[in-house]
């Protein structure tokens, strides 16, 4: 069989990754290019074997443009390729336009990470998945509460399977790699108790003051020292608006597209993007993590990693505390994040592991294709 994987930004991955490693299958991979350049994104391939993508699209521009382009470069490329399946990972754009593409050309789709709703339909990624969702002949779900989300709106029950979380596949596969790494070497210099910390969504890093505030908070908790790997859509606005300079102390560095320190330890300290390696070094020995990013929050519930949601919703209650995971929601009160990290700091470091979370997701998925 042919099946054809779509992947637009760092998320997909590390989604991506196990499943091209199945075998009985011939993948052809195409890389939409939404948010990171090639180059960037071939370390990420590198470090976790995928294969160089068969297509390149180097979608670039607003949202509209990245979607309008996406969809008009698939189209060749799946005629010439006539896969059998086409497989969508995520909630990217990359996902509501292969969606669209491949259902327009009769090309049945696979949707990994089916079901996940914030109820928040402002988010580019709650209409996106949604897309996906309704237009997919297979869905496959992370745990229960996904499976009723899709039974609630009404996708046939046939097409469903709970096959558990692709995400957990690459943290295991990768486990022991990482803990062979040093939090010395990664920051460059000795480390004692952290806390670390990631921030990317429109709702917190576009507006400056809310990003602000939260630093804010965050620099006056309880939490140790906070090393903080700026996404590059959060370096924009940090440097923009000046915010970085009320927050760093010591001398600083310019080290790609962030910074590293190499003086006097800041009470944040804002460093380069680190590789999926080193972050999930540095998520199995932080004291806790502060995090936007519901792939972080996943992870952070099975390495037993205290964990505060910058959000007011989650498309993943499973990782969250009521639920019997490691997670804790802060809503957008001022207040809210200061109140649930001097909450964290206090919380036992405790995997909890949901059902089929064990690193076989991506054989479950491809035996099911396969049949």
């Amino acid at each position: 069989m042919k099946m054809l994987s779509i992947v637009g930004a760092r998320p997909n991955f590390m989604k991506v990754a196990p499943f091209l490693r199945q075998p009985g299958i011939e993948h052809v991979l195409v890389h939409t290019g939404q948010h990171y350049s090639l180059e960037m994104s071939g370390q990420f391939f590198s470090e976790l074997g995928i294969k160089p993508p068969d297509y390149n699209l180097d979608v670039k521009g607003s949202q509209g443009q990245q979607i309008g382009r996406a969809i008009s470069r698939l189209e060749p490329v799946l005629e010439k390729e006539k896969p059998d399946w086409v497989v969508l990972y995520g909630d990217v754009n990359a996902v509501c336009s292969g969606a669209i593409m491949a259902t327009r050309l009769g090309i049945p789709v696979a949707h990994v990470e089916a079901g996940l709703r914030s109820g928040d339909w402002s988010m580019p990624e709650e209409q996106n998945r949604v897309i996906a969702d309704m237009l997919s002949q297979r869905h496959f779900v992370e745990s229960e509460g996904d499976f009723d989300n899709l039974r609630q709106e009404a996708i046939e029950p046939w097409k469903a399977v709970i096959v558990g979380n692709i995400m957990i596949d690459t943290l295991e596969y990768e486990r022991e790699a990482a803990s062979q790494l040093s939090v010395n070497d990664i920051m460059e210099e000795e480390v004692g108790e952290f806390a670390v910390m990631t921030l990317h969504r429109p709702s917190n890093v576009d507006n400056p003051e809310r990003l602000r505030r939260i630093l804010e908070e965050v620099r006056d908790s309880d939490a140790p020292r906070v090393i903080f790997p700026v996404h590059p859509r959060t370096w924009e606005v940090l440097t923009k608006f000046k915010i970085l300079e009320d927050f760093q102390a010591g001398v600083l560095e310019r080290m790609g597209l962030g910074f590293r320190t190499i003086g006097p330890a800041p009470r944040i300290s804002f460093i380069s993007p680190v590789s999926y390696r080193e972050m999930l070094k540095l998520n199995m020995e932080a004291r806790m993590f502060i995090t936007d990013s519901g792939g972080l929050q996943e992870e952070c519930c099975v390495l037993g990693t205290p964990c505060v949601v910058v959000r007011d919703t989650t498309e993943r209650p499973v990782t969250l505390f009521q639920n019997d995971g490691t997670c804790l929601l802060t809503g957008s009160c001022p207040g809210g994040v200061k109140e649930w990290v001097n909450e964290a700091v206090n919380m036992e470091r405790k995997p909890k592991i949901p059902p089929l979370w064990d690193g076989k997701t991506a054989e479950r998925i491809a035996r099911n294709l396969l049949s």
